[in-house]
């Protein structure tokens, strides 16, 4: 790992006590939890106390957990199976232009096998407007998939009024949370949230797992075919011990140290601003405003420099920082995000790099990252001119 690590929006380290039951569940609980000798009921029991973990955590009834394999499987079977299980009610869907690929991927999937997506705009800071999803919706609108926080700006959508305005109409809401859960509060039933979709490695858990939250009253069928596990709606046998360690995850992060940990955050945020100032570095906001969006993603532009040289120039000082979505790092595509927030002939798009903080952040760290930043900048102008 590298010596400073700004790239949590990607993936977090896995916690000390997560890693500790992780082993001790590994070690004492390997039964296989659909079986009804002692082994398998013991491992039953963990499952099951684990759920209720989850289920707490967003104000959900325990069976409207669905385990699977991460927030793209989550998305997927929301997405996908409610298309095909309401196809005869209509065949238009809603999303925003600024998705996660695996909301993304499965909607263009959709669409070539006769099905309507309208992807919402959004505004120079990152926020889908109410009277263009209003506008966007009809009679034949079956889902509508947006996001809670994006993943490479940190904007939040406006989640219950989404929640309130579909209330009248037949189409089901379903959410990404997969930035949102861990650090923003979440409350299914107050939000009037139908489907959503979380991935543990986001909060300091294992990879290769996360739950769907699904309305008790949704029917669809499994979108993993094989034995009836999750009661019959996700096939395959349980991971319980990495099942426990999300769990543990959850239990690490109640309100009080979320509400900490985005103090602290905010408090990052101002750090690089002032300090790239002082420095004498120009440097814009890519997203929200100061104050708004979730504070853990902070996307900066830097005019004039090369996102591919300044982030290797980073990792080549230690410092490890993202130029947008982990997901699409291998793509030389430039990020679909800042497209839709500025226009594909933008610069923003090539000279721009996703920070994104942890639990263990320090403010050493983050003036650390600043006066590195702040010296590469400096010294590629200076190459420029001579």
């Amino acid at each position: 790992m590298s010596e400073i690590y700004l790239d949590h929006a990607a993936t977090t380290p896995i916690s000390a006590p997560v890693l500790a039951e992780l082993t001790k569940q590994y070690q004492n609980t390997f039964g296989n939890p659909s079986t009804l000798y002692q082994l398998g009921r013991q491992a039953n029991h963990v499952l099951e106390d684990s759920r209720h973990v989850m289920a707490a955590s967003i104000n959900a009834q325990d069976s409207e957990i669905v385990f699977t394999s991460g927030g793209t499987e989550s998305d997927n079977t929301a997405i996908i199976r409610t298309a095909e299980a309401r196809q005869d009610l209509g065949k238009h869907l809603i999303t925003t232009a600024i998705e996660h690929e695996a909301v993304l991927k499965p909607m263009h999937y959709l669409e070539q096998h006769g099905y309507r997506v309208t992807y919402l705009p959004v505004d120079e800071h990152g926020t889908v407007r109410m009277s263009d999803l209003e506008a966007a919706l009809d009679d034949e609108t079956t889902l509508v998939s947006i996001m809670s926080v994006n993943n490479e700006i940190g904007s939040m959508m406006p989640i219950h009024e989404i929640g309130e305005l579909l209330q009248d109409h037949q189409a089901w809401f379903h959410t990404d949370a997969v930035q949102a859960y861990g650090l923003e509060d979440i409350d299914v039933e107050r939000d009037h949230i139908d489907l959503l979709s979380t991935s543990a490695h986001k909060l300091y858990g294992p990879k290769l797992l996360g739950f769907l939250y699904r309305r008790s009253d949704l029917k669809f069928p499994s979108y993993i075919m094989g034995g009836d596990q999750e009661d019959k709606r996700r096939a395959g046998t349980q991971n319980v011990p990495a099942i426990a360690g999300f769990a543990t995850a959850v239990q690490q992060l109640p309100s009080a140290k979320k509400q900490e940990l985005r103090d602290r955050f905010r408090g990052f945020r101002d750090q690089i601003l002032t300090g790239f100032a002082d420095h004498e570095i120009l440097v814009h906001v890519n997203g929200p405003e100061a104050g708004a969006g979730s504070p853990h993603v902070l996307n900066l532009w830097f005019p004039g420099t090369s996102t591919y040289v300044l982030q290797n120039n980073l990792d080549l000082d230690g410092i490890a920082v993202s130029g947008g979505s982990a997901c699409t790092a291998g793509n030389l595509e430039p990020s679909h995000v800042l497209t839709a927030m500025f226009g594909k002939d933008s610069p923003r798009l090539s000279e721009s790099i996703r920070v994104s903080f942890g639990k263990d952040t320090t403010k050493a760290e983050i003036d650390q990252f600043v006066t590195t930043t702040s010296k590469i900048i400096h010294r590629l102008a200076e190459r420029r001119k001579s």
